[in-house]
């Protein structure tokens, strides 16, 4: 007879890793890079003897942006003003188009030639011809911010929708299941993880685009700024306030994790999955 104990059938215990060590792992090299390169400009700032109004050292802009710290932070306000009125604007409009032309084929061969079409106008051309037709006010700033990141929100959505489970939606329609309901249950959480990848793309493009539509022709904000320290050879506040505008873009990116997270907890893992 066999005396041995029995052999445990439980699995062997997980280790526990902490993602937030993780994290920090994946992003230590961007910050040591980061560190590197502001040294080697310190380093080639004093050795070098280039003039300030030429080439400020990081610790001069540092220097300057704190002390016109109140100033910088009405501009940036102004700015982030434009940019979450834009995007806000572009957001629903691409969630209209894209939700409409998934309905309807005949309007998806209408629209999305002409989306393409529009990523051929220039920013650069189109931020004058807004100030011309609608002033130094709000709404050029926020029609140019809207053109800027509309494509690829829209652009994400459409694709997010065609590629849903197509076997899952005959399933749904054998069992009488209505468009609508196909599309809320099948195409709608299969264009999320699509959808928050060109958000991100979006949200970068919108601190771009409103900086762009100030520096053009605005009364404030972050571009405008910039454009009057230039033209006074401040090159120090220049780079303080895109500085700022890094801070703001990289803020803004970042809470879209925070967003997705909440809304659609489901695509954090698709996205573990396919890296794995």
């Amino acid at each position: 007879m066999n005396t041995s104990p029995p052999r445990s059938t439980a699995p062997p215990p997980t280790p526990v890793t902490g993602s937030g060590f993780s994290a920090l792992g994946r992003l230590a090299p961007a910050f040591v890079t980061v560190v590197v390169l502001v040294a080697c400009w310190q380093a080639y700032v004093q050795i070098s003897g280039i003039r300030p109004q030429l080439l400020p050292s990081p610790l001069r802009v540092l220097e300057q942006g704190w002390a016109h710290r109140g100033e910088i932070a009405g501009h940036a306000v102004a700015t982030l003003q434009v940019t979450a009125t834009g995007f806000a604007l572009s957001l629903s409009l691409a969630w209209l188009l894209a939700v409409v032309v998934d309905f309807s084929p005949w309007l998806r061969r209408a629209f999305v030639p002409l989306f393409v079409a529009s990523q051929t106008l220039p920013i650069i051309a189109i931020a004058p011809l807004m100030v011309i037709w609608f002033g130094f006010g709000l709404l050029p700033k926020v029609l140019v911010v809207a053109l800027v990141t509309f494509f690829p929100m829209a652009i994400g959505l459409i694709e997010g929708f065609a590629a849903a489970d197509r076997d899952a939606g005959a399933l749904l329609r054998s069992m009488g299941a209505s468009r609508a309901q196909v599309f809320r249950y099948v195409r709608l959480p299969s264009a999320i993880p699509r959808f928050f990848t060109a958000l991100r793309i979006g949200i970068t493009y919108a601190v771009v685009g409103a900086v762009f539509a100030e520096y053009v022709g605005a009364r404030q904000g972050l571009g405008i700024y910039m454009s009057l320290q230039k033209n006074s050879f401040r090159t120090d506040l220049v780079l303080a306030a895109v500085f700022v505008t890094a801070l703001i873009s990289v803020a803004l990116y970042l809470l879209t994790f925070g967003v997705e997270r909440i809304v659609a907890p489901w695509s954090r893992t698709e996205h573990r999955s396919r890296r794995g």
